[in-house]
């Protein structure tokens, strides 16, 4: 019991850290990025928008600053945006306030609040690699999506190319705690070694791309 306490407390506090981190760096956020990576940042938002109908009710998670959230926005019924961190969500809540559909909201990805198959489509941008144990983001996600719906989930490859490379060391130096980096085959082979085989991979390309993978979730009896 005192080991699993410890264990407890750790990620607890690694998470405290990370959650420190991000909203310490909530206002340069979008500088870094559209100067650094402009064509990927905007052109990642654009493409999870193509997935998205009028009719579906969407839930983000670690939606960041918005840089997504403002895309879906403009092509959902409705979007519950959520993340961890709570600079995060003032930022985008700024960037997407022209938008009545969207409510924003402090959330953990590996444990939604919500009832099961309750959203159309999912979206988890940008934070698989942050997590120690994505497999449980994963069952939420499933978990908090409609049978026939889509999860979403756009990750940088940063790995793909030596820019991507570095940019990532410049912002681990600022204080990120990435606990894996990917190229495609990596990414690909990371949702297969989760049990997911049947996945499309989009890639936004540039700088640092970002390939996104989405994963449409079985109706019953589906084999």
């Amino acid at each position: 019991m005192k080991d699993i306490r410890k264990i407890n407390f750790q990620h607890n506090e690694i998470r405290r850290l990370n959650n420190m981190f991000w909203d310490k760096i909530a206002h340069l956020y979008d500088l870094f990025e559209n100067v650094y990576n402009g064509k990927v940042y905007t052109g990642t938002g654009k493409k999870v928008a193509k997935f998205i109908e009028p009719t579906d009710t969407v839930l983000e998670c670690a939606c960041g600053t918005g840089a997504i959230s403002i895309y879906i926005a403009q092509k959902c019924k409705k979007l519950i945006a959520t993340d961890f961190a709570s600079g995060m969500l003032r930022q985008a809540a700024k960037k997407c306030r022209k938008f009545p559909n969207v409510i924003f909201k402090k959330a953990d990805i590996t444990n939604i609040k919500c009832r099961d198959g309750r959203f159309d489509k999912v979206v988890a941008g940008n934070v698989i690699h942050l997590l120690p144990e994505p497999e449980k983001a994963l069952h939420e996600l499933e978990r908090v999506v409609k049978q026939g719906g889509k999860i979403i989930i756009p990750t940088y490859i940063n790995m793909s190319k030596g820019t991507g490379t570095v940019a990532v060391k410049f912002i681990t130096l600022l204080g990120a705690d990435f606990k894996r980096q990917f190229d495609l085959d990596s990414y690909k082979k990371f949702f297969e070694d989760k049990g997911y085989s049947d996945v499309e991979y989009y890639v936004v390309d540039g700088r640092m791309p970002c390939a996104i993978a989405v994963i449409t979730k079985a109706w019953c009896g589906d084999f």
